[in-house]
């Protein structure tokens, strides 16, 4: 690897969801904010909707972080199972005994117990929901009732959602509105602006730099701008195009990224979103003209 090449004690640009290379951009940081706040309110059901890429997940687990200390956490990253299986797992998180043979009543009791006993001891529940929108319709129920326990007072369990895009398309579903009329904040998590990326590049590298003496201004200001608009601003993207033009300049011997490891890195990659070819731009400028002589019931003028 390039790590004694470059001065790094580990790989900064890694795919793995780790807080400590948490960036708060715009959209992360308005995220971050809305969920502590709403949290430490008492709010019962938050939402957090992002595209694929942009960081739920170390968001997720920079909000359990914030949080330690403060709430009993549990964390789900894979809900796609039955209704029953979703609770064994919650009271699996929080430490719960189940008797064999597993019984429903039996595990929502426990669950009950269990919340009503942290409450006493003025404790927060909180359940982290990762990949919500792999939720099966028929598990959402087992969630509605899990978010009736609670006292005159205040929620038992609090609970956050995180998803792709596809979560809200399930959500307007009729059968499960009652959930959705639950959910009292959502947020939106998108790409962060290109303008942000280079700082993101810098903020990577000090935080895997091996002492004050690595030198973090390893992407020149055009190889970055070339990384920014080839990944759209998502962060994963971001990380894997990094890491390639690294791996390029290793393989040279050099001690900086250009703009064309850059563009090499990203001619490798699957995913982005390249721009239309001088083909496609001139096929599409050749129907746009076409469709100007047609008359209104679509015949050629």
């Amino acid at each position: 690897m390039y790590l004694g090449h470059f001065s790094l004690r580990e790989a900064p640009f890694s795919i793995t969801p780790d807080t400590d290379f948490f960036y708060p951009h715009e959209g992360a940081q308005a995220s971050l904010n809305m969920l502590l706040v709403a949290l430490r309110s008492g709010e019962g059901f938050l939402k957090v909707v992002g595209e694929l890429g942009c960081g739920k997940t170390v968001l997720c687990r920079q909000l359990l972080k914030n949080l330690q200390g403060e709430f009993v956490t549990a964390y789900i990253p894979n809900p796609d199972m039955g209704p029953d299986d979703l609770l064994l797992a919650l009271a699996d998180e929080l430490g719960i005994a189940i008797e064999h043979p597993v019984q429903r009543h039996a595990v929502m009791n426990g669950i009950g117990a269990c919340l009503v006993q942290h409450a006493r001891q003025g404790k927060r529940v909180l359940v982290c929901i990762d990949e919500a929108q792999a939720i099966p319709v028929r598990t959402v129920e087992s969630l509605r009732l899990l978010s009736n326990l609670e006292t005159e007072k205040r929620k038992l369990l609090q609970i956050v959602l995180l998803g792709q895009p596809d979560l809200d398309t399930k959500l307007a579903r009729p059968e499960i509105r009652q959930l959705l009329q639950r959910i009292t904040f959502s947020e939106y998590l998108g790409p962060m602006q290109l303008d942000r990326v280079p700082v993101y590049l810098a903020h990577r590298l000090s935080t895997a730099a091996l002492d004050e003496s690595t030198d973090t201004d390893l992407f020149t200001p055009l190889a970055a701008a070339v990384i920014a608009k080839a990944s759209g601003g998502v962060p994963r993207l971001i990380n894997v195009l990094a890491h390639k033009s690294l791996m390029l300049a290793y393989g040279e011997g050099v001690h900086q990224v250009s703009a064309e490891h850059a563009r090499l890195a990203a001619a490798d990659t699957h995913g982005l979103k390249r721009p239309p070819s001088w083909w496609q731009r001139l096929r599409a400028a050749w129907v746009r003209r076409s469709s100007v002589f047609r008359d209104a019931k679509g015949n050629a003028l």
